[in-house]
């Protein structure tokens, strides 16, 4: 009873959370206590703690050389100073994401606007190395005034490419060509659209107005309602509605400051030492992107890493588990509410009695087939259980299917076969008049020349006409009288004087004989 209590109350727990916050639990069933799966994600977290933030161009940070810097609210008091070398005068990068825990407002801060008119750029870059979704509105404090202009942009893809976020400027039509618009605005059919607002830009002249916004609350609002107390209707929006979980979605993230604060007024030439960025803190609150596959993400070598289940793995739990692909992976669904659907990574059975006699040691599943194959069969085996020879080679009777000559190489002749390969008995297939295992011999009434081909002659058969030999069974060597391939045509035919075509056609020993004969008689 204690134990089904237990149980109850975890499953009720479960229930509750309707944050997928759990991603199994066990339940009690008539067969026992049998674990339930749900869709699952990471709790939020204050991102700025993992990220890597890189400043460029080089040279755009202050204090090296050393400067002293004025403030837009009195700009004659210029008591501020920037010194690289010096850790109490320092404005490095890193002061963008520190805690601040002793109350002293730490930032880091440019170099001034001292090349004007040439445009004061600075980009800002952070990276986690991971793929995030955003929970809250992001949001920039920056010290001694928010930019004129500037563009928040992200990237999916590590930094390969990048997208726009939102603009910001005092005026958007003049700076991007884009009408201001508020995210409040928005309609939940355009609510992924990319804005420009003018709402954090312009100057309104006080040490408080500090923060710029990426407003995320807002657009879940338009979905979960203003208290964000109707969640369900959100995570159904984000499964049917396309590109808006990919909105929330990134790796990357990059400030393109464009145009320091101004205070209100045009630039003032004889001191351009008021005008320059400085941001004091970044906050990102995001979750790890898990697919809905983990609970937790935990730093791991200095990377972020969800900590898969459903059979998943990967660094954002984006596929399967070796020996768990019986059913193709998907990412986790949120509906149905309040707990979602798992899309668990079933085990493939076949897979832990994938068979291939100790030809390969790794199997592959098909999903369209169904079925699980070996892959990379050695030893010249072939087939979804290395069960088969590679064209070109048979079985070998004598050795078992693990033996690694099971197969062996049919070795047919190139000149006699039709090709390489044989039957499983290890004979080949014959060209006409080629003949044995490997077709390297020839039929009776053929000869081999690179190839078998038909005998022309037969000296047993007589072939050869009219006293005619036969010379290796390619040719009849015919008396001087006669001609044609089995010597059957007579030289005297058409009328001509037989006489004469035979003593012109004598042997050259007769012909050297009766030469020899007349200067024997010749009278000296």
């Amino acid at each position: 009873m204690l134990l089904q209590a237990v149980l109850l109350l975890l499953h009720c727990l479960a229930s509750t959370l309707g944050q997928y916050e759990l991603c199994k639990s066990l339940v009690s069933t008539d067969d026992g206590s049998v674990w339930e799966h749900y869709a699952c994600q990471p709790k939020a977290a204050s991102m700025k703690d993992y990220m890597r933030i890189k400043v460029d161009p080089p040279g755009i940070t202050c204090g090296n050389p050393p400067e002293k810097f004025c403030t837009l609210e009195n700009p004659y008091l210029c008591s501020d100073e920037c010194d690289a070398s010096n850790p109490d005068l320092a404005h490095p990068p890193q002061l963008m994401q520190d805690r601040e825990r002793s109350g002293l407002i730490t930032y880091w801060q440019t170099v001034s606007w001292s090349r004007y008119p040439e445009p004061l750029l600075a980009n800002i870059s952070m990276s986690w190395n991971k793929s995030l979704e955003l929970t809250d509105d992001i949001q920039i404090t920056f010290e001694y005034g928010r930019p004129t202009i500037m563009v928040l942009e992200k990237s999916m893809d590590h930094g390969r490419s990048w997208q726009p976020y939102q603009y910001y400027a005092d005026d958007c039509l003049d700076a991007f060509n884009m009408p201001p618009r508020r995210v409040r605005d928005l309609s939940p059919a355009n609510i992924t659209r990319v804005i420009c607002t003018e709402q954090y830009s312009r100057w309104v002249g006080s040490k408080n107005d500090k923060n710029v916004k990426f407003e995320v609350r807002a657009r879940f609002a338009v979905f979960a309602g203003a208290r964000l107390q109707n969640m369900d209707n959100l995570y159904t929006r984000m499964e049917s509605m396309k590109g808006l979980r990919d909105f929330f979605t990134f790796t990357n993230l990059r400030l393109r400051l464009l145009k320091p604060a101004l205070g209100g007024t045009y630039v003032q030439r004889e001191n351009l030492s008021k005008y320059f960025y400085a941001i004091s803190n970044i906050e990102v609150p995001a979750r790890c992107k898990c697919n809905l596959h983990a609970s937790q993400c935990l730093l791991q070598d200095g990377n972020l890493q969800c900590q898969c289940e459903h059979n998943t793995t990967g660094q954002d739990c984006q596929r399967c588990k070796k020996g768990f692909k019986a059913k193709s992976w998907k990412a986790g669904s949120y509906l149905p509410t309040p707990n979602g659907s798992p899309n668990t990574c079933f085990e493939t059975p076949l897979i832990q009695n994938c068979e291939c006699y100790g030809h390969s040691n790794r199997c592959s599943y098909i999903d369209y087939l169904n079925i699980v194959t070996c892959v990379s069969c050695k030893h010249n085996t072939r087939g979804q259980n290395c069960q088969h020879c590679r064209l070109g080679y048979f079985r070998n009777a004598s050795a078992e299917l693990d033996d690694e000559s099971v197969c062996i190489e049919c070795n047919c002749n190139q000149l006699g076969s039709l090709h390489d390969r044989c039957n499983g008995t290890g004979f080949c297939q014959c060209k006409d008049g080629a003949t044995g295992p490997k077709c390297d011999d020839c039929f009776p009434g053929y000869y081999w020349k690179q190839g078998c081909y038909p005998n022309i002659c037969d000296e047993e058969m007589l072939l050869c006409q009219n006293g005619g030999t036969c010379y290796q069974n390619q040719k009849c060597i015919c008396p001087p009288e006669y001609k044609g391939v089995l010597c059957q045509q007579s030289r005297c035919e058409g009328g001509k004087d037989c006489n004469a075509a035979s003593s012109s056609h004598l042997p050259m020993a007769t012909l050297l004989r009766g030469v020899c004969l007349i200067l024997l008689l010749r009278p000296t």
